[in-house]
């Protein structure tokens, strides 16, 4: 099944007017955190309030996922005990490492529910591949506001010192079939800033953006769907190799350009996204 996920937007669990207000917002998803976003004395409170606000209802077809605190946090194990009795999508686990954190925590959930990943430091990065190959890892989330701090880097608006291990989680994602989220873009002034990177994501792979505001929710929707352009390129290059298969024909052009096969499959993504956006 595809499935949009082109703006993922951190809801802070503590707040419950953005809990009831992200009901109306045209995310494609909502991450409910209930750690970075939520103060220690705070999170068995947060935790309450996002069962109580997911019980409530009213969220429609938007994925719905529960940032938990780490495991060997004090909170970690209630966070799991409560996730696995809340209407959830997935869990997302923090600072993820290992192979052996997600099966450590996926134990402690229904086996239907899937877990996703943050890479933020390092050490994930370079075990990317291990923790993408997890049965029951479904996404990988980039943090790359921690990974700029650990790696020392600093923050450019190309995001070059981040090329390596952006790359590394990309290719981890898609040689195992995961879904795979580009990092916030914590400046909320710098709109052009945003909307660059968001373009910018979309053309290295990935499959959408977090977000930590709503309204960052319009440009990450537009940047990471089709392009009416593109749609009508995808029927094209369908219609056209149909046609070269219905007639005996090996060899397919289409708007001066050699198609292959999988230039037809990346047309039936495109189409098939967009399907699916429009039905969201």
């Amino acid at each position: 099944m595809t499935r949009p996920r082109r703006s993922l937007l951190f809801m802070p669990g503590a707040n419950a007017r953005a809990l009831a207000k992200s009901r109306e917002l045209p995310a494609d998803g909502l991450i409910f955190d209930l750690e970075d976003a939520v103060a220690p004395d705070a999170k068995a409170g947060a935790r309450e309030a996002v069962a109580a606000a997911l019980a409530e209802g009213g969220y429609g077809r938007r994925e719905r996922v529960l940032r938990v605190n780490a495991l060997d946090s004090e909170w970690g194990g209630d966070d799991l005990a409560a996730a696995a009795a809340m209407p959830l999508d997935a869990v997302l686990l923090p600072k993820v490492e290992s192979a052996e954190t997600v099966r450590a925590a996926a134990a402690r959930l229904p086996e239907s529910m899937p877990a996703w990943c943050m890479l933020e430091t390092p050490l994930g990065i370079l075990n990317a591949r291990e923790i993408a190959a997890s049965p029951r890892v479904e996404a990988l989330v980039m943090g790359t506001s921690d990974l700029t701090a650990d790696l020392r880097a600093a923050t450019m608006p190309d995001r070059a010192p981040l090329m390596t291990a952006l790359g590394l989680a990309l290719l981890a994602a898609r040689a195992y079939r995961r879904a795979i989220l580009d990092g916030v873009h914590l400046d909320l002034a710098d709109e052009a800033g945003f909307a660059a990177s968001c373009r910018q994501g979309r053309a290295l792979g990935f499959d959408g953006k977090t977000l930590i505001h709503p309204k960052q929710i319009a440009a990450a929707n537009e940047a990471f769907a089709p392009s009416a352009e593109e749609i009508a390129a995808a029927r094209r290059i369908i219609d056209a190799h149909c046609e070269a298969v219905a007639a005996g024909r090996g060899i397919v052009v289409v708007d001066g350009r050699l198609v292959e096969n999988l230039h037809v499959a990346a047309a039936e993504r495109t189409l098939a996204l967009a399907a699916a956006i429009a039905g969201a």
